[in-house]
């Protein structure tokens, strides 16, 4: 810990004022791989307690450890957990009524011994609602009533006279992250859940753009396997170097890129009269109009690939979806 000494003056170089950041971000940093560490039996206690509560989850702090709280309630609630924050005063002054038998609480709280929480924690073991302690000391009043305790306790803070809380309310966001993550999981919540609670802004866009609100559906070229690549030149200049292949039912067989006609030009002096089928990718990547289109850029940067033909449940050719009109549209 920096004597008063050591403080950085007003007059102090720039270079002391980037060291004394990277000081307080590598201890905030051994605070969380710190707790990391430590996690087990009880962590797993929890985020059982978490996915199984049939009813919302009440979390809960005073002062720094409030607003750790307020910022786990809203990452449960936006990752298909409901839950609410209850600051411990104003429950003692007619807000308990929101708690139910049924609920989880989560009590986060440095010390473990914070007045404010007392009241609270009373109500919860009389309604008989199982508590999940995140704090930084155990025994204490908190984890003493708490079904299971979360050891969030760090060396020291990274505020140089050690008091304000900077590590502990670091690890103690990252603890309900880290809980909020595993309980969607257990939840199986999806890109299209998240896109239900997230309709407004650019979020809201990319997780509700289907491949249809994208694709091009009517007037693309698409070629028979009978087609000869001389068919393909024009295709692939008006599709931006990709062609569908179908068969006489309409379904997608494979696909000719602008890729394939440059290699098959520089091996084969008569490439204008090969067969397609000689030449396309059989089984191409394909999307379904249904899906998101991120998923759909997704698959595009794995396979290294520009477009997809999109096909129904059939396998019929729908349309095709490029990479550039996902980026235009918010996709990414």
């Amino acid at each position: 810990m920096s004597s008063p000494e050591e403080r950085i003056a007003a007059s102090a170089p720039d270079e002391s004022l980037v060291a004394e950041g990277r000081r307080v971000l590598a201890l905030e940093a051994e605070a969380v791989a710190a707790v990391a560490g430590r996690l087990g039996e009880d962590f797993v206690r929890a985020c059982r307690l978490l996915h199984g509560a049939e009813g919302r989850v009440v979390v809960s702090g005073i002062g720094k450890s409030g607003h750790v709280a307020r910022k786990i309630a809203a990452t449960l609630t936006s990752t298909g957990t409901p839950a609410t924050f209850l600051h411990p005063v104003e429950g003692l002054h007619g807000d308990m009524g929101i708690v139910g038998a049924r609920d989880v609480a989560v009590l986060v709280s440095k010390s473990g011994d914070t007045s404010e929480l007392e009241g609270l924690i009373d109500y919860l073991v009389r309604l008989g609602v199982p508590i999940i302690a995140i704090s930084g000391r155990s025994p204490s009043p908190l984890t003493r009533h708490a079904t299971v305790t979360l050891d969030c306790s760090v060396p020291e803070e990274a505020c140089p006279m050690d008091l304000a809380p900077t590590s502990s309310t670091t690890a103690a966001l990252a603890l309900g992250d880290a809980m909020a993550v595993v309980v969607l999981q257990l939840k199986g919540f999806r890109e299209e859940d998240f896109a239900v609670l997230h309709p407004g802004g650019a979020l809201g866009r990319k997780l509700s753009l289907r491949v249809r609100d994208v694709m091009v559906a009517e007037e693309y070229p698409r070629l028979g396997e009978d087609a000869l690549m001389r068919d393909c030149i024009v295709p692939l200049a008006e599709m931006r170097g990709t062609v569908p292949i179908v068969d006489a039912e309409g379904c997608i067989v494979g696909v000719v890129t602008a890729g394939d006609l440059t290699r098959l030009m520089e091996r084969e002096p008569d490439f204008l009269d090969r067969p397609v089928s000689e030449v396309m990718t059989r089984n191409p990547k394909v999307a379904h109009p249904d899906e998101l289109g991120s998923a759909a850029v997704r698959r595009m940067e794995e396979h290294g690939v520009m477009a997809l033909p999109v096909r129904d449940d059939d396998g019929r050719l729908q349309g095709i979806v490029h990479l550039h009109d996902l980026m235009r549209s918010g996709a990414v």
